[in-house]
């Protein structure tokens, strides 16, 4: 599964697709525009059936990401009769050098019928916030994506949202910190990234009022938060959008919130990586 590529830019914040009743177009000036543009921009053949996501509790809250983004992929019918795969390893606060990457990426040790196509690395969600931090995750990352490719599957980095402004360690900073170095990984190891920060920062601009993270830690993802992730991720990596996605958690997400929440993964997505909405290429 090879991988198209675009040259370093400066992030254009050019939407492409319609907007859902009172959304507005992704800001002219925000604090990640200047940030260098993704240099993988999605996956060449945008079917993957078998994906492992590898992460903290970022990944496991809400009923975990991973079961959200296979019912979006099943509802949407991009992989036609064909069944996703997908099985998530989540350690509690963990930072990605603490996951047994060696151990995982081995498909029969999850009794994974099939070799995974696809292996998505999330970090601790502090990772940007110094030089020390920072340093362990490039050398983490730079480990597991050897130990992935080893394996004949691809990594992908997942870009964690900024905290919210309740929390002790809460900077508007953050999202931008925790962007660029995610980018600057994933291009340096030639891997994708799931703009997942962006995404949670482009839906607080447009709805101030909208909860994306648990009130209690101004942390995690609340279910807004994890749908959200969901639809940013089924966009990426499928190359499709998902407005209009019937999947709603079992009518636990409302279908205004669903609609908003699927725009902005799209245009997230779209303005990220440059990309035609429905359009792989």
């Amino acid at each position: 599964m090879a991988f198209l590529r675009a040259g370093l830019l400066v992030l254009s914040a050019v939407t492409a697709m319609p907007f859902a009743t009172g959304c507005a177009p992704l800001a002219a000036q925000t604090a990640t525009e200047a940030l260098p543009a993704p240099a993988v921009r999605q996956l060449d053949e945008a079917t993957p059936k078998t994906i492992l996501f590898v992460g903290n509790s970022y990944f496991y809250y809400n009923d975990s990401l991973h079961n959200h983004v296979q019912r979006m992929v099943v509802a949407s019918g991009v992989l036609g009769d064909a069944e996703p795969s997908y099985k998530s390893s989540t350690i509690g606060g963990a930072a990605l050098r603490d996951h047994a990457v060696s151990h995982l990426v081995d498909h029969a040790n999850l009794r994974v019928d099939d070799p995974f196509e696809l292996v998505i690395l999330q970090g601790i969600s502090s990772a940007a916030l110094n030089e020390e931090s920072r340093r362990r995750f490039n050398e983490a990352a730079t480990r597991h994506a050897a130990t992935i490719r080893a394996a004949g599957a691809r990594p992908v980095f997942y870009m964690t949202p900024a905290y919210a402004p309740a929390h002790r360690r809460y900077s508007p900073e953050m999202t931008e910190q925790t962007a660029r170095l995610y980018i600057d990984t994933a291009n340096r190891l030639d891997a994708l990234i799931i703009p997942v920060g962006l995404a949670f920062e482009e839906a607080l601009r447009r709805r101030p009022d909208i909860v994306l993270h648990k009130p209690f830690d101004s942390s995690h993802p609340s279910m807004l938060g994890t749908y959200l992730a969901a639809a940013t991720v089924f966009a990426t990596l499928y190359g499709q959008s998902p407005v209009g996605n019937p999947y709603d958690y079992f009518g636990a997400v409302s279908a205004e919130d669903a609609l908003f929440l699927q725009q902005v993964a799209q245009d997230t997505v779209s303005s990220f990586f440059g990309r035609t909405a429905n359009d792989p290429d």
